[in-house]
């Protein structure tokens, strides 16, 4: 196939450089809001389009094609790799990730194996491989970070409160961070070999690390996540992080060596950079929410980003979260036609 001249906007922000226009890219940008998602959906379950490289290939590129997005981001899940270290994981149906062997005490922590990729996932590097033959934008490759992947695997499912993982964290400190080990180097060997698979650039998902406060992530969270970055630095490649609620650990993940950091809606652009002092590149923020308001409430409060993100290089527009199944294609594709051609104008 014939590949477009390659966009490299993503990269140079990512490393803080001038851009031409502001590179935009979508959280969940494949997924169910899509008509032709749902219908390859029909036909597989969601493990069997992951353990399909063409059909997660094309379901990766088609979201970049039709959105006119920036970048791409690799079609697989936070838990794509824990049935290999001894995790019995479901998605299911309105549910999401569920657990029937839920970590209960540090004995469950001790089975748990270790990672090795190209023998216990190969499908993921060869969609890898497929997709840096056909796009022509940047492919993200990602992995939930220990503590969000850890809360599931504790809860046996999604949480709200997540007392059963704080409970473990605070009973036993050293089976937590036993955990937070082996996770850690499950994150590592995962994202290694993504990259060494041809990912250009990679993300943490921590999802759900807002639930701790900041002396409690400086204690339980902070150190492995320094070990996963300074081991990932080597290979190369921009290396950024995101969660949601957790705009008061921005300081934080500052303190990590990412390249850049990702914020959700709940603060602005102008006051991560003027009063947390942030100077890293960062990426965010439309509330998903929006995404179902008039255009006019979602131009306005685009524009509002924009403006903030533009004062400085190192800047990447995006959602606060993800795409959700009720957004239709069409704002999304309005809505990167305006990103780029508003930041091409006023930059």
């Amino acid at each position: 196939m014939n590949k477009a001249p390659f966009n490299d906007q993503f990269l140079r922000a990512c490393r803080g450089e001038v851009t031409d226009h502001t590179p935009v890219w979508y959280m969940r940008q494949a997924g169910r809001y899509q008509a032709e998602y749902r219908k390859i959906r029909s036909k597989y379950s969601f493990h069997e389009m992951n353990l399909n490289p063409e059909v997660a290939a094309e379901v990766t590129r088609f979201a970049v094609e039709q959105l006119g997005v920036d970048s791409a981001i690799l079609f697989a899940d936070i838990m794509t790799p824990l049935p290999s270290i001894g995790v019995d994981v479901e998605i299911k149906s309105g549910i999401g990730p569920v657990i029937d062997n839920p970590i209960q005490s540090r004995s469950d922590v001790d089975r748990l194996g270790e990672l090795d990729p190209l023998k216990d996932i190969p499908y993921v590097m060869e969609t890898i491989k497929m997709l840096r033959e056909q796009l022509s934008v940047p492919l993200i490759g990602f992995s939930g970070a220990p503590f969000t992947v850890a809360s599931y695997m504790i809860e046996g499912g999604p949480s709200k409160n997540y007392y059963k993982t704080k409970a473990f964290m605070y009973t036993d400190p050293e089976g937590w961070h036993q955990l937070m080990n082996k996770l850690g180097d499950m994150t590592i060997a995962y994202l290694t070999a993504q990259v060494k698979a041809g990912a250009q650039a990679v993300q943490l998902f921590d999802s759900w690390v807002g639930a701790l406060n900041e002396a409690d992530y400086r204690t339980y969270i902070a150190p492995v996540m320094n070990r996963i970055f300074s081991s990932l630095k080597e290979l190369g490649v921009p290396l950024l992080m995101f969660g949601v609620g957790a705009s008061h650990l921005i300081q934080e993940w500052n303190k990590l060596p990412v390249d850049v950091i990702g914020i959700d809606w709940r603060i602005t652009i102008k006051k991560a950079r003027e009063v947390e002092g942030i100077t890293k590149p960062l990426m965010g923020n439309l509330e998903p929410a929006l995404l179902l308001a008039p255009w006019e409430v979602i131009e306005e409060r685009t524009k509002e980003i924009l403006d903030q993100g533009m004062e400085k290089p190192g800047f990447i527009f995006n959602l606060g979260h993800g795409v959700f199944p009720q957004v239709k294609v069409e704002t999304l594709q309005r809505l990167t036609s305006f990103v780029h051609d508003y930041t091409r104008k006023n930059s």
